[in-house]
């Protein structure tokens, strides 16, 4: 019986291993990875059950410099997510020096709630390392603990997972027993063909793309016929995302077909068309109707 909970956000730049830090976390994939930075564009919700303790992390877009209209929403969600929680994971790099961004980031957490320095990817540095870069961050900041881990391997996360249980708060159970996330089924569909776009098209293009699902159809065989949208700001970009004969367009859905298969449980008879509007990431109504609760 769940008695304690804790809201807890995830922050750090862009490319930080945030979503994979919430994948681990969860012990399910509930936010779209990629190498690219800015993979997150919206805060993602993502539920643990750990004894009578139930922990909702929240992943939220890289903190960065915004140059679009969708980079201002992006900037915002993260604003409002370290505010109102019990506890943040600050997410940085083993690396000697704290960039501009952690440095805003630190700067809005002061006078918040505890915050928990994570530093992510120790499997690609010495261990004798970290003493310097966490020396160099409690100088920086007030943190509630100090951990060391690598999202990718899992080491760590048991120690991190401990640290953060004790901010849980006595309380009612905020979500049931089964949920793992509080996205909707069209909504993660949607991303997982984002990530294909990010995972398939090089240099700017994935960041320039959306994905509406225009069509949801639940067959009596239990296939689950499903119709989606990909926008782009460009015609070339529309041309280089069908590639010759339709083959990158394929590649790109065959691939989300297969991860909407494994996500659903059951066949998933996925149809993909690649639209073009302009500068669609400088257009609130156009990021609002794409599912961002864009605040002007």
């Amino acid at each position: 019986m769940i008695t304690n909970s804790a809201m807890v956000t995830i922050a750090g730049r862009p490319n930080v291993g945030k979503s994979t830090l919430i994948n681990r976390l969860v012990g399910e994939k509930v936010a779209i990875v990629s190498n690219k930075p800015q993979t997150t564009r919206n805060r993602i919700c993502g539920i643990l059950n750990r004894g009578e303790t139930q922990l909702v992390f929240l992943d939220t877009p890289g903190y960065h410099r915004p140059r679009t209209r969708l980079g201002d929403y992006m900037v915002d969600v993260v604003r409002q997510s370290v505010s109102d929680v019990d506890a943040v994971l600050l997410l940085v790099e083993p690396i000697a020096n704290i960039g501009p961004q952690e440095e805003a980031l630190l700067e809005q957490l002061k006078g918040g709630a505890p915050v928990i320095l994570v530093l992510n990817k120790i499997d690609t540095v010495e261990k004798t390392g970290l003493l310097a870069v966490m020396d160099l961050y409690r100088r920086a900041f007030d943190f509630a603990a100090v951990v060391p881990i690598s999202a990718k391997t899992g080491d760590g996360v048991e120690a991190l997972l401990e640290e953060t249980a004790r901010f849980a708060q006595p309380g009612p159970q905020l979500f049931p027993d089964d949920m793992v996330t509080d996205q909707p089924e069209r909504q993660i569909v949607a991303e997982i063909l984002r990530e294909k776009l990010l995972w398939c098209l090089e240099k700017e293009i994935p960041h320039g793309t959306a994905v509406e699902i225009t069509r949801w159809k639940e067959r009596e065989d239990g296939v689950v016929e499903i119709g989606a949208t990909i926008y782009c700001e460009k015609a070339s970009h529309k041309g280089i995302i069908i590639g010759k004969q339709g083959a990158m367009l394929k590649k790109i859905s065959t691939m989300a077909r297969a991860d909407c298969e494994r996500f659903l449980g059951t066949k998933v008879f996925l149809e993909t068309w690649v639209k073009v509007k302009e500068n669609w990431r400088d257009n609130v109504n156009w990021i609002h109707n794409l599912g961002f609760d864009y605040d002007d």
